[in-house]
């Protein structure tokens, strides 16, 4: 860690049979999930729908920062539909990512400049970088 550097928060979960029937859980119990394959009719989530679920949460929280710094009230109806799809292709495994992000009522040129910032500046955002092919819409 560099002098500038701040620990927020470490995530600790412990998993145990992987994406066939495995589970995942906190170590301070807030998540205990089951876990099965995507697209299984099992009943447990999938780490792409954590994923999904992580990154929307994280980016929101990106855009609520920038909102903040430039005065701006984000709309109380801002959502995100994140869509994370598992590709195989050449014998490998890989991501594709979708961010469909939702502010009704505020002007399109001052919501698109939130949103790219908050892409540049959001955690996961930054992790998937180069790595993954990802579209962020405003719709």
């Amino acid at each position: 860690m560099t002098q500038t550097e701040k620990l927020i928060y470490t995530a600790r979960t412990h998993t145990a049979g992987g994406r066939q029937d495995g589970t995942s859980r906190s170590s301070d119990g807030r998540l205990d999930v089951t876990l099965s394959p995507p697209g299984d009719i099992g009943i447990g989530t999938n780490p792409e729908q954590l994923f999904a679920a992580g990154w929307s949460a994280c980016f929101e929280g990106a855009m609520e920062r920038v909102a903040r710094k430039r005065k701006i009230d984000l709309p109380r109806k801002s959502a995100i539909d994140a869509e994370i799809d598992l590709i195989f292709d050449g014998g490998a495994y890989s991501l594709r990512a979708r961010l469909n992000i939702s502010l009704p009522g505020l002007d399109r040129d001052v919501a698109r400049d939130i949103v790219d910032e908050a892409h540049q500046t959001c955690p996961y955002s930054k992790a998937v970088r180069g790595n993954i092919d990802v579209t962020i819409a405003l719709i």
